[in-house]
């Protein structure tokens, strides 16, 4: 995470706030890869740990042929739609300057590209997840990151377009990432040697599942990126650098909670095949908690200090940097409550009707926001508009899961939600107490940063924990200190 923020501050200071702006409202598909694979990858999992949860092994090997056929099959839609569709409202639509419109049909490119790549290499990530080999996971992650941070660091060296440059470079981190999961799976997992098997019910099966969650992710990326889109029609690239730089410190945040999730998906999906409802419940109950205590451990000290840490970290601040990081991040804590809801339907396998649902109350956020901005607010308002959606998403969700599963909606409501929005009032109070009283500086941001930690981690202790979690913490703790002390 830390390696990721670091290297968006090199990128934008190579590349200067315009060309930083061209580039994340062309190619800011790009930075929603991490989640779209994750997303996905969530989904061929899920079919992945149904047939561990059953103790069915011979099936893995079908579900790992046929999933690797259907990202085919999507990748080359996906090529189609963007190669016609994108490059038309690229050259006829966008607000770019004339002089940067061949860089910016590059970025488009070798984004379209690199999209490919990932989506074919969902089913090796796939089974990574899975089988839970969450050490590979994890170095390969650092690969990803060191290797996009030398890039950031190469551009430096370069005379020539740097924008083009940048684009083709993070296509071939792409593509040598790509080789790197397809050959650990292929090592270590029996199932993932690919040969071509058709069983016309399972691709149906399949298919079905991956059009419908294809819907799912869309629906937040064309959020995303389309209010992108939508500020460049109505201000300048420059609005567009800031909320870039915002949606990396978002992507940056959420893949640290995305992680944490990927850990515990596995579990949910068997719990769910084996109907292990009980054990289910706790998972639900306790991811979202946790999730969210995690992120407002990270996220309440930039919070807070939002201002002076930009300052720091980026050379030149572009307008609206500061309001836009603080809103995403208030959408990333109320979205991290959903993530084991949303793993919990996908366990399920009935994700149509929640698709349509949810991914049409997502979409919400691109009419609105250009009826607002029509009206003449500030661009801030998309955002302000997101987090209004993120809370009615999770109460959808709810209702949802309430009917599917018998989630008792009145319980979580109480004993997640409820406990979650205590801790948060509790250990925000401080922190912004200090940061009116103090003038902006090191030492104010010394002493808010500690008290934010501080205050977090002793509010969710005595409040955010039920007896037999604070149990377990105490007994961590002091098998940690003998550790320590031997």
């Amino acid at each position: 995470m830390g390696i990721s923020l670091y290297t968006s501050r090199v990128v934008l200071s190579e590349l200067g706030i315009s060309d930083f702006g061209v580039y994340n409202v062309v190619g800011g598909v790009v930075m929603l890869f991490s989640s779209l694979n994750t997303t996905m990858a969530t989904a061929v999992q899920r079919f992945m740990n149904f047939e561990m949860g059953k103790n069915n092994f011979n099936r893995l090997h079908d579900v790992f042929n046929t999933s690797v056929i259907i990202h085919f099959f999507i990748a080359g839609i996906v090529f189609l739609l963007l190669e016609s569709v994108g490059v038309w409202f690229l050259n006829t639509q966008m607000n770019i300057n004339p002089e940067k419109l061949e860089a910016a049909n590059w970025v488009l490119q070798f984004s379209i590209f690199t999209f490919m790549v990932t989506i074919v290499s969902v089913p090796y990530n796939a089974a990574i997840i899975a089988n839970e080999k969450m050490q590979a996971f994890a170095m390969i992650s650092i690969i990803d990151v060191l290797l996009k941070l030398l890039i950031a660091f190469s551009l430096a060296w370069i005379s020539f377009d740097k924008l083009k440059v940048y684009a083709v470079l993070m296509f071939l981190v792409a593509v040598l990432l790509r080789l790197i999961y397809g050959i650990y799976a292929r090592r270590n997992f029996n199932e993932c040697r690919f040969i071509w098997k058709w069983d016309r019910g399972l691709f149906r099966q399949m298919m079905s599942f991956a059009g419908w969650n294809l819907i799912g992710v869309s629906s937040t990326m064309i959020r995303t990126q389309g209010t992108n889109i939508v500020l460049n029609l109505f201000f300048s690239t420059v609005v567009n650098a800031a909320m870039g730089i915002a949606n990396q410190v978002k992507q940056t945040v959420d893949n640290f909670t995305n992680n944490f999730l990927t850990a515990i998906a596995p579990q949910i999906t068997k719990s769910y095949a084996a109907k292990d409802y009980d054990y289910l419940m706790k998972l639900i109950f306790r991811g979202s908690k946790y999730s969210f205590y995690l992120l407002l451990l990270i996220t309440l000290p930039i919070l807070v200090e939002t201002e002076f840490l930009m300052g720091i970290w980026l050379k030149e601040v572009p307008e609206y940097t500061v309001i836009f990081v603080r809103l995403v991040l208030i959408i990333s804590i109320i979205e991290s409550l959903s993530k084991t809801l949303i793993q919990t339907m996908f366990a399920t396998g009935d994700i149509k009707r929640y698709q349509i649902i949810v991914g049409s109350v997502t979409l919400l956020n691109l009419p609105l926001s250009i009826l607002f901005l029509y009206l003449g607010f500030s661009p801030e308002i998309t955002l302000t508009i997101g987090i209004a959606i993120a809370l009615f998403a999770l109460f959808v969700r709810l209702k949802m899961l309430k009917t599917m599963i018998k989630l008792n909606m009145r319980k979580y409501l109480m004993k997640v939600v409820l406990v979650v929005l205590l801790v948060s009032i509790l250990s925000v109070t401080i922190p912004v107490l200090i940061s009116f009283m103090m003038n902006q500086g090191i030492v104010r941001f010394l002493i808010t940063g500690f008290s934010s930690i501080f205050f977090v981690a002793v509010t969710v202790f005595l409040i955010g924990l039920s007896a037999g979690e604070k149990e377990f913490v105490s007994i961590k703790i002091k098998e940690l200190k003998s550790k320590i002390i031997k």
